[in-house]
């Protein structure tokens, strides 16, 4: 049978009061890359944390460790000890990373 709905093209955002909210989105294709470029230098310009390595550091240690489980056919424990020892080693490798690129990224602007 036929759909006799339309599909909504576009998201809304109700509120708890019932109102409900249509998302801005740019009419012009240059107003819309205007705003992405804006994005994406606030993003890149936000100094490295230690947060945000710590997070990468996790992922990248998960992922390490599975790998030597699962590709090289390691026991569990040999595969959490070195995830374990990544992890430990990429948060500080990760963060003067993202601190150089920071700096290389703030001398360049000026």
């Amino acid at each position: 049978m036929a759909q006799t709905k339309n599909k909504r093209k576009r998201k809304h955002r109700g509120t708890p009061a019932g109102t409900v909210e249509r998302t801005a989105r740019p009419h012009k294709r240059e107003d819309a890359k205007q705003a992405a470029r804006q994005r994406r230098t606030e993003r890149l310009d936000r100094e490295p944390t230690w947060r945000g390595a710590v997070n990468r550091a996790a992922i990248a240690a998960v992922v390490f460790g599975a790998l030597v489980v699962l590709a090289f056919g390691r026991d569990l424990a040999q595969g959490l000890t070195l995830a374990v020892f990544m992890f430990v080693l990429y948060i500080p490798l990760g963060y003067a990373t993202d601190s150089a690129i920071h700096r290389f990224r703030q001398r360049k602007r000026q």
